[in-house]
């Protein structure tokens, strides 16, 4: 019999691993895994079980679905190419990136040669990604004009607010003043979705990518629908380099929405996702290459917030959330501006 000093819960577990406790439920909702269960009834997780919970991680870190996962661990290689193509693909964005602050270390070393010392702003933006030139523009209402000033553009950045503090009115400007975006609003929707069934028709290349995505959804937990449909040909579209998306949750379920962030996490396009939706921010799995940017109630200017509880805006984040059940109850609800006397 094994040691019980051996086990883990499920907490301790999902820290030693890396992911969320809800991830571990997943895996065993998907039977990957099956924890021990204690005599009072809790999951624990021995060496076997964290072995096994540690290459379903790492499988997830590539890029590939829970049925692909399923099958990799049982020895089938079918649905490999295209999960290490995307991968491969990501890590070469990043390899590009790290030649640039090669690059970047290289000319401070130079200007020392030369007596001249660099500044901490050139320090600090080291490790920053370099999305070109700066972007600062005023804001509109509601609020008074003040000026703006955009991070760095991560792979993905959530844009969140309660309803009436001007998140949608910040996407839009974000979309007009970052270079290369586009905005894809609830528009996608119009007519049941028919514009991009016929989008689709035309452009087969389109059709294919959308149906790869679909399938890879699909095996994740997600339904089929138009909606997904419509949302999935407008983030699969050639063009833009970065997509700002309108309340990427709506009209999707839970599942969907889970699959649907877990799929996103792999790309290497830039997205600015409005949302409220928990199941879409988690704040407990936000990775490094993400940044939230919270509208507060109050109208003041839009800040960026740290997921990490007792940070500033933290709390006000966390209550703008909800769960899929919740936000499906309040969709289409819009704020009112009375008119001033």
């Amino acid at each position: 019999m094994r040691s019980s000093a051996q086990f883990l819960n499920a907490s301790e577990a999902a820290n030693r691993l890396g992911v969320s406790a809800k991830a571990l439920r997943l895996y065993e909702q998907r039977g990957l895994i099956a924890p021990i269960r204690t005599a009072a009834g809790w999951r624990a997780y021995g060496p076997v079980e964290m072995s096994r919970a540690a290459e379903i991680a790492a499988l997830r870190g590539l890029g590939f679905s829970l049925a692909q996962v399923a099958r990799v661990l049982e020895g089938d290689a079918r649905g490999m190419e295209p999960a290490l193509a995307a991968h491969q693909a990501i890590l070469e964005g990043r390899l590009r990136q790290l030649v640039g602050i090669i690059e970047k270390i290289g000319s401070l070393r130079d200007g020392l040669a030369r007596g001249e010392a660099p500044t901490v702003a050139e320090l600090a933006r080291l490790m920053m990604p370099d999305t070109g030139p700066g972007v600062a523009f005023d804001l509109p209402w509601p609020w008074g004009g003040e000026r703006f000033e955009l991070g760095p553009v991560r792979a993905l950045n959530y844009i969140i607010g309660p309803l009436g503090s001007g998140k949608t009115r910040l996407a839009r400007r974000l979309a007009e003043s970052l270079p290369n975006t586009a905005f894809l609003g609830l528009d996608r929707l119009a007519d049941g979705g028919a514009p991009v069934l016929a989008r689709m028709d035309a452009d087969p290349a389109l059709g294919a990518r959308v149906d790869r995505t679909m399938a890879w959804l699909v095996e994740d937990g997600a339904a089929v629908s138009d909606v997904l449909l419509a949302l999935l040909a407008g983030l699969e579209a050639e063009g833009p380099a970065t997509l700002v998306v309108d309340m990427i949750e709506h009209g999707l379920d839970q599942a969907s929405q889970e699959a649907l962030i877990a799929h996103l996490r792999h790309r290497g396009r830039p997205l600015f996702l409005l949302t409220r939706s928990r199941a879409i921010l988690d704040l407990a799995t936000v990775g490094t290459d993400e940044a939230i940017i919270l509208c507060p109630a109050n109208h003041s200017p839009p800040t960026y917030v740290a997921p990490y509880p007792g940070t500033p805006g933290y709390e006000a984040v966390a209550t703008c959330l909800a769960s899929p059940e919740v936000r499906a109850r309040t969709q289409g609800v819009i704020a009112w501006r009375p008119e001033v006397a």
